[in-house]
């Protein structure tokens, strides 16, 4: 029944705007060609990496525009975005091979976790604990890592030698963690215990052709992931069957993430684009109408 509300509110609110219609949300060439990890924090506000040049951090309003927000240290450009329950925000660092925490109090940056054993981390997600877990490929021999971060900053490598780790989320009760790997194409699902630790890895689904890279579930445990040079968003289910795939207008779809007042708007990262697309769900994302 609440999901069924949400949907009549979003079409009024919306002007009845068609569901899965992708349209622009912000100009074209605000950030780079890495544009990536699109996270809202607990007011609302939009944040995405590199705007107007590597290394940044941008915040997004409501209408589309974009300005600048905080500029990371020399050599260090984020790829991820993930807030933790207290509101300070977490950065996977590739080329510095760091985790990075802002502080959104004064926007200093500091190094949350670095591991001699990190490839390159690429994205996050975090479970309601503030741990975080963390793809780390190395795309050049087609491999990767899989680690969580405590809220201390310690690491722990929780498996080695996968395919080129890619996206990772959580299902909404942090019970399942599921990692993509973009060269082999292939998502895989584990069980999470209390204590953040992984088992059971199973063969979730297997794509034919192009690429992935970022994903996010909704309200219902459904897994939205982006293939990249296809330019849709596939939608699986907690069972791994094929349910949709949403068309965009770019085909280099980096990231998305939830959000809006209910929950049902979706905002996707274009690189080859340089700009976020936006389009309206039937279902809100995982966590937005807690």
């Amino acid at each position: 029944m609440r999901i069924i509300i949400t949907i009549i509110l979003v079409l009024f609110t919306a002007g009845c705007t068609a569901l899965h219609t992708a349209k622009d949300f912000t100009a074209p060439a605000l950030f780079t060609g890495s544009i990536e990890g699109p996270a809202f924090d607990a007011a609302g506000t939009l944040y995405v990496v590199n705007f107007g040049r590597n290394g940044t951090i941008g915040t997004v309003d409501r209408h589309g525009n974009a300005e600048l927000f905080v500029e990371l240290p020399a050599g260090s450009v984020a790829n991820s975005i993930k807030f933790n329950r207290a509101g300070d925000m977490f950065l996977a660092d590739y080329p510095m091979h760091n985790v990075l925490k802002v502080s959104m109090k004064d926007r200093t940056v500091s190094v949350h976790a670095h591991d001699s054993l990190f490839n390159q981390p690429n994205d996050l997600c975090i479970n309601s604990k503030d741990q975080l877990f963390a793809s780390d490929p190395h795309w050049k021999s087609s491999t990767g890592k899989l680690w969580r971060i405590d809220p201390d900053g310690s690491t722990r490598l929780l498996e080695d030698s996968m395919g080129t780790t890619n996206g990772i989320e959580l299902s909404p009760d942090d019970r399942i963690l599921y990692v993509n790997e973009s060269i082999q194409r292939r998502v895989w699902r584990y069980d999470v215990d209390a204590d953040g630790n992984i088992a059971n890895k199973t063969l979730l689904h297997t794509f034919p052709d192009f690429g992935m890279d970022g994903m996010k579930c909704d309200a219902e445990g459904n897994l939205y992931i982006t293939r990249y040079g296809k330019g849709t968003i596939a939608v699986l289910s907690p069972a791994g069957s094929l349910l949709r795939e949403i068309p965009l207008t770019g085909k280099n779809c980096s990231n998305l993430v939830f959000g809006g007042p209910h929950g049902t708007d979706v905002f996707v990262t274009m690189q080859d684009r340089k700009l976020i697309e936006h389009f309206v769900n039937d279902i809100p994302g995982k966590g937005t109408l807690r």
